[in-house]
């Protein structure tokens, strides 16, 4: 059966209430659209003569440019016919707005981890660079062009990250959210088609699953402050993450990097290694009992009160990760044997911090102040966060229709 292109005004109004200008392409009863990107009024559109009415003040104009563009696609519709292509709506209309760049997929992605690497953001260097293998697998090329990239090619790769790949559904998100970010540079340089974009409504959502958020107790953070018995090292592995727990769940990174000098009159102030934001937080009485455990070891050369960072290389973001790394994975292992000691049953790890931060915290703490202990850019974020240890409203509701 033979293609077609019409202009219609499609009835799916914006916020305002206006209608937008669109191309349908047709092609065995099956249609697909592309929005001209303007928005009328009902009354402004002539059905029968298919054209925008001179009640609207830029009817000559939208009118010229309706002219223009169902030109141009009906052009590319008889080139495909003449060069014997049987293709379907998505397709006929994945073909007309092929992008003019041969930048491809990989390209961008390549670009992408030489600015991680330039801005020394080493862990999501390594991050990203394994989400894109699994892409460049499943792909079995390199050669990957963002017209490509559509619902089903993004279907077919998340039964993959799932299947063969054994990926869990948070991880196989986190593949979907970098394909996102690189097709959106792509659109903004004009080398990918906005029309072609595969994310979004109605298209391929990225939902990451929800997850059980647990944080010690009150009972059982003072449990870990008095324990005794400890060795040397579980005793540091339990400072560093007490110290974390006093400042919101700072995040291991910036306690490994935090020094004397930025302690005064009673303030820490510190620019966070994630976003370099700035901060500047009152010390609690319980971080300077603590950091007394360190006070022998000062040095005017490094100025660390952890060790941590003593021996790295400070101007190689590949040692600094690798010893963070290393220093963590410490800590964890020793968590394990110190949660034991201490009698708590529960997993502890030193991101597990900052779970017990905003489960101690609950709702006692206006949301503004919480984004600004937590460091979250987007007030949003924290709600989302917080919203996992605020149980009191939902308790109450329960033990009230089953108190009897």
């Amino acid at each position: 059966m033979s293609s077609s292109a019409k202009i219609v005004l499609r009835k799916k109004p914006n916020a305002k209430g206006l209608y937008p200008l669109t191309i349908r392409i047709t092609k065995n009863r099956r249609s697909t659209y592309k929005q001209l990107g303007h928005y009328i009024d009902l009354v402004d559109w002539d059905e029968q003569n298919i054209k925008v009415k001179k009640s609207h003040p830029n009817a000559k104009s939208l009118n010229g440019l309706i002219s223009t563009k169902i030109a141009e696609v009906r052009k590319s519709l008889i080139a495909l016919q003449s060069n014997s292509k049987d293709a379907s709506a998505r397709q006929i209309k994945t073909e007309i707005y092929k992008p003019t760049s041969s930048l491809t997929f990989f390209d961008y992605a390549k670009e992408h981890i030489e600015a991680l690497e330039a801005e020394k953001k080493i862990n999501r260097k390594y991050t990203d660079s394994a989400w894109l293998s699994f892409i460049e697998r499943f792909h079995k090329s390199k050669q990957l062009s963002f017209q490509e990239i559509d619902e089903r090619f993004l279907n077919k790769l998340k039964v993959y990250l799932k299947g063969p790949s054994s990926l869990k559904e948070t991880s196989a998100m986190n593949v979907m959210v970098l394909i996102r970010l690189l097709y959106n540079r792509a659109i903004k340089d004009k080398v990918a088609s906005k029309e072609l974009y595969p994310f979004g409504n109605g298209k391929f959502k990225i939902k990451f699953p929800e997850t059980v958020k647990i944080g010690l107790t009150l009972n059982e953070i003072k449990k870990l402050e008095s324990i005794e018995n400890l060795s040397e090292v579980e005793k540091h592995s339990l400072n560093v993450w007490l110290f974390s727990f006093y400042f919101a769940g700072m995040r291991v990174s910036d306690v490994l990097f935090t020094r004397w000098s930025q302690i005064t009159d009673g303030r820490f102030n510190y620019r966070m290694g994630k976003n370099s934001k700035l901060l500047s937080l009152k010390v609690p009485k319980k971080v300077l009992d603590l950091i007394q455990y360190y006070k022998a070891e000062k040095s005017t050369n490094d100025d660390f009160i952890f060790p941590e960072m003593k021996k790295a290389d400070l101007n190689n973001a590949k040692d600094i990760y690798n010893k963070t790394k290393v220093a963590t994975k410490r800590f964890n292992d020793n968590l394990k044997v110190i949660v034991v000691k201490a009698k708590i049953k529960k997993k502890v790890t030193m991101h597990i911090a900052r779970h017990t931060f905003g489960n101690i915290a609950g709702d006692k703490i206006h949301p503004l102040m919480l984004q600004k202990l937590y460091r979250h850019s987007d007030l949003k974020t924290t709600l989302n966060y917080q919203a996992n240890f605020i149980h009191k409203e939902a308790d109450e509701a329960l033990d009230s229709v089953l108190d009897f």
